[in-house]
């Protein structure tokens, strides 16, 4: 049942929309001065406030700020007997749903109310799911490496800086770009990923900035690349060190003037990214085989961050594995199982050379194959 709550100086007005929603079949709360209602929000998870302008003590508009900084995605309707396009303006621009004259239409109060109750329901949706996708990509370990790896991403995720990640495959660096996005200035808007090892070295360029109609054969309509699409936000370059040298002269441009330009165009388009790339490659040795740009490498590699391998932090082997089997569980609908110490040091023996990606799969096997209790044997076997 959706909760409401009604600030409003004037008790008449309280009785009547209160005796309009409780019909409705909704919960409702009331309070006569802003002051009060910021109390309430306070205390209680509201989906929706009907709000006075003009009262007494703290105003509608001044209680809309103050609640938004409560953080309860509580859906503000603004209604004031002063229909003015003055009030209307300012209450939208501080974050109201909507606003409603006195008296309001009944047909129009019910479904701006319908209305805000299905947005607070978007939001705390969209706050769950973030919350989920960012345990998902929660870095997970209490060594020396990796907290020398965790200190890095929360100085460089609030600033601008370009970061270049380095590490073997499986490592985790997919997930340090992740936090450094999730953790900054830019996590409101898009995060887009381009795996440069997975596309042929004829369509990258395509792919980073696009191409206009009849361009190249097969090209039907313009389309926009990823760098237009992370416009605002953030582009994350992985396996950098296998792009073509053309591509990289493309994006060192485009780094360079933060413009680009689509394949088989002309005009200069402007964006606005930050750029993390990711390798598991030696650049260095690359620019010394001629295969990777320098110039571009000191562009890119302002903030450098290394994920060492997992048989470099063995201690946190433990936690990774209580993490997985909790991840899994819940994502197969099944109830958590335990590993066995022994089973767990055995865990911790092994090389694996495919690091945190290799130990999620063995353990995903082991919660489908093995009983509620995981052992050694079980280890030994499918591991």
């Amino acid at each position: 049942m959706a909760r409401l709550i009604i600030i409003d100086d004037e008790k008449s007005i309280r009785d009547a929309l209160r005796d309009i929603l409780e019909y409705e079949g909704y919960e409702v709360d009331e309070a006569k001065d802003g002051e009060e209602g910021l109390e309430l929000i306070k205390q209680y998870s509201y989906d929706v406030a009907l709000c006075d302008i003009k009262m007494p003590k703290m105003d509608g508009l001044e209680l809309l700020l103050k609640a938004a900084e409560v953080g309860r995605g509580t859906q503000f309707i603004m209604i004031s007997a002063y229909g003015n396009v003055e009030n209307a303006v300012e209450a939208t621009k501080r974050g109201a749903f909507d606003f409603i004259i006195k008296p309001p239409d009944l047909n129009r109060l019910l479904v701006t109310v319908r209305n805000a109750i299905e947005k607070a329901k978007l939001v705390m949706e969209t706050k769950t799911l973030k919350r989920r996708i960012y345990k998902l990509n929660e870095i997970v370990g209490d060594s020396d490496p990796i907290r020398r790896v965790k200190d890095t991403i929360d100085r460089v995720a609030p600033t601008e800086a370009r970061v270049l990640i380095t590490g073997a495959n499986g490592s985790g660096k997919e997930m340090v770009a992740k936090q450094i996005h999730e953790k900054g200035s830019r996590a409101a808007m898009p995060l887009i990923e381009v795996n440069c090892a997975a596309i042929p070295s004829e369509l990258i360029e395509s792919e980073l900035f696009g191409h206009e109609k009849g361009a190249f054969t097969g090209a039907a309509a313009r389309r926009s690349g990823k760098f237009e699409q992370a416009d605002g936000g953030t582009l994350f370059l992985d396996e950098i060190g296998d792009m073509s040298l053309s591509a990289q002269a493309k994006v060192l441009r485009a780094l360079q003037e933060s413009k680009i330009t689509r394949v088989g165009g002309d005009k200069e388009i402007k964006i606005n990214v930050r750029v993390i790339a990711a390798t598991n490659k030696d650049l260095r040795k690359e620019i010394q085989e001629g295969t990777f740009r320098e110039d571009l490498f000191h562009r890119l590699s302002v903030i450098r961050i290394h994920v060492p391998p997992l048989a470099d932090r063995r201690e946190d082997i433990p936690l990774l594995a209580e993490k997985f089997l909790h991840d899994i569980a819940e994502e197969y609908g099944a109830q958590s199982k335990e590993i066995t110490p022994d089973a767990m040091n055995y865990l911790q023996s092994l090389p694996w050379t495919g690091n945190v990606r290799e130990l999620r799969n063995v353990v995903e096997r082991l919660v489908i194959l093995c009983g509620d209790e995981i052992n050694r044997n079980d280890v030994e076997l499918y591991a």
